[in-house]
């Protein structure tokens, strides 16, 4: 007899089984999904259903997450039909190989050494200056423009964007293009819209590439050109895939902490006064907010061979999702876990992920959120919501986490 699969395993599991379908949208933008509630009981995995009703598991324990993320036997790989696809948007991308996110070793490790020189410690040291005169020069307009102002499109979406504009070599005169093409991408509002954005910036990032191989300049796209592309390291599809992560990455998640960060913190005043009475607790003031607020919830994998965790078996071909808003809020790695406390060592969050996969360009985004909040609170101590705050919108939860708008006024 031969063993069943994957799916007709979940197909013969009971009709009446009652499972909680991810991803949901937050009731609160910086807590959780409440009818997540049960998966927090349930650690440190169970089950929930997708939207198109396929079951998979759902880590949501601090521990197993850290030890299942750097198990080999656990895929990105989203060309494997079994890999599981949270959305009908998120399945259109599934045709075509993703650079870094989508691939697995020994692939990854390649791609990954290619970059890794341009986000060190010491890189990203060295453009604090240069993420301070943007942040700077973005205040000086807003504050210059006058009180009321709309805080995502002043200030939190262009300073990353700007930044990691600098950094690849995008002209930023193109910025409303590729950022309304990464907004289609990752938000829709229909699945058509995701694989036409996906076209739409590959094809602007493929025609920047012929260009900067005719007129080179000094980002790091040109750097790949030079030492990749022309030596035959990679190919031009290669180096598209590429540059289309870091520059969609490398502004969306960025923006989304930056809005969202400082709504939690006019929420939260006593910790906002006690970060202001004392600067030094900024660096992990953001290392909490990471874990507090897991703007990218839902890591996705696809088991290639069966693993014993926690007294569980994972089938191969079956899907596993990660949590990150619950496994960032685990009681058993953190105390009093739904509460922000600027004193505890939050740094072993998984906000970044865990493993071979964790963010490359973590300590891009540590620097600009730890300049743009400490110069935001710094030069605007009456800073304040515009609005109530029941009434401004934020993102769904099938998508990063963030602000659509944040009306302020100082």
């Amino acid at each position: 007899m031969t063993e069943p699969t994957a799916t007709e395993r979940i197909a013969s599991e009971p009709a009446d089984v009652d499972r909680i379908t991810f991803p949901q949208n937050r009731s609160c933008p910086y807590h959780p999904p409440t009818p997540y509630a049960p998966l927090r009981e349930a650690r440190p995995l169970s089950r929930v259903s997708l939207y198109d009703g396929r079951s998979v598991w759902i880590v949501t324990g601090h521990a197993v997450a850290r030890e299942l993320l750097v198990d080999p036997r656990l895929s990105t790989n989203r060309e494997n039909q079994a890999f599981p696809m949270p959305t009908e948007r998120f399945a259109r991308l599934s045709n075509r190989r993703t650079a870094l996110l989508g691939v697995d070793d020994p692939e990854h490790n390649t791609q990954r050494r290619r970059l890794i020189p341009s986000f060190t410690v010491k890189r990203i040291t060295a453009l604090r200056p240069q993420i301070q005169q943007t942040v700077d020069r973005l205040l000086d307009a807003m504050t210059e423009q006058g009180s009321p102002a709309e805080l995502v499109s002043a200030f939190a979406l262009p300073v990353p964007s700007m930044v990691i504009c600098a950094l690849l070599g995008v002209p930023y005169a193109d910025h409303d293009f590729f950022e309304e093409q990464s907004r289609r991408l990752l938000r829709g509002p229909g699945a058509a819209d995701t694989g036409d954005a996906r076209d739409q910036l590959n094809d602007y990032l493929g025609r920047l590439i012929d260009r900067k191989r005719k007129d080179p300049g000094d980002g790091l796209l040109d750097e790949l050109i030079q030492q990749q592309l022309r030596e035959g390291a990679v190919n031009r599809r290669e180096l598209i895939s590429l540059a289309a992560i870091l520059l969609v990455a490398g502004h969306e998640t960025t923006a989304n902490m930056i809005s969202l960060g400082t709504f939690t913190l006019l929420q939260h005043p006593e910790q906002l006064a006690e970060l202001r009475a004392e600067d030094s607790l900024m660096p992990t003031a953001v290392e909490e907010l990471l874990r507090f607020l897991s703007i990218a919830d839902g890591m996705l994998r696809v088991a290639t061979e069966d693993i014993e965790v926690a007294g569980t078996t994972i089938r191969a071909d079956e899907g596993v999702v990660f949590s990150t808003s619950l496994i960032n809020r685990d009681t058993a790695a953190y105390a009093e876990p739904d509460a922000l406390d600027w004193h505890r060592s939050a740094r072993h969050h998984v906000a970044f992920g865990f493993g071979i996969h964790q963010c490359l360009g973590q300590n891009l985004a540590r620097a600009e959120m730890e300049i743009a909040l400490r110069t935001l609170f710094g030069r605007l101590p009456g800073l304040r919501l515009a609005e109530p705050a029941d009434s401004i919108p934020f993102k769904p939860g099938d998508t990063i986490q963030g602000m659509l708008e944040l009306p302020v006024a100082w």
